[in-house]
């Protein structure tokens, strides 16, 4: 029984995977149930055995993605010991996410209107708190900054960030890392 909910939890981890490619290549309405099936090997029907339909693996698709970063980014700033440390580590996990799930980013940028909307309205409350916990990390670097100014300064941040899909190419990743890295930093430096 146990080796069954492993293999179905590997199953779906795959098709998830695998949707991400097509959806960020193809877009979501350019994929069908039939598409995803062949992508890790099963037929259209099969794939109702892990997902009640398309809107349903895309939905899962970006809730693991809001969870993701949110545990990880919290989990990175409470372990800094400064403020300046968290900044730095929630940078450092934000790009290396980025720069190794560009269709994921590309997904969650283009389809999210296609989430139905309970899950659309879970996944953006964890956007919030995730965006939450980056404003409080920078107001802690920069006690006079605003809380609006720290919103609006991180979300642009988050676009240089995102932009990876679109602007990775011709540089290592590490060289892409440590430019985005610098980039932000040097964005973020003087908000007061």
């Amino acid at each position: 029984m146990m080796t069954e909910v492993v293999q179905g939890s590997q199953r779906r981890t795959e098709i998830l995977a695998a949707a991400a490619e097509l959806f960020a290549r193809r877009g979501y309405h350019g994929v069908s149930i039939g598409d995803l099936g062949r992508a890790v090997g099963l037929t259209g029907p099969a794939l109702y055995r892990h997902f009640s339909g398309k809107d349903a693996v895309l939905a899962q698709m970006l809730l693991d993605i809001s969870e993701r970063l949110l545990a990880e980014g919290s989990a990175r700033a409470a372990a800094a010991t400064t403020p300046g440390a968290a900044l730095d580590a929630l940078l450092r996990w934000h790009i290396d996410f980025a720069l190794d799930n560009p269709a994921l980013i590309t997904v969650h940028e283009r389809e999210l209107e296609n989430v139905p909307e309970p899950q659309r309205r879970e996944i953006r409350r964890l956007q919030r708190s995730y965006v939450e916990e980056w404003v409080t990390v920078l107001r802690l670097t920069d006690p006079d900054l605003t809380e609006g100014r720290a919103r609006a300064a991180m979300h642009a941040v988050f676009g240089l960030l995102n932009s990876t899909p679109y602007s990775a190419g011709g540089l290592t990743r590490e060289a892409m890392g440590d430019l985005l890295h610098t980039m932000a930093r040097t964005a973020l430096a003087d908000l007061g």
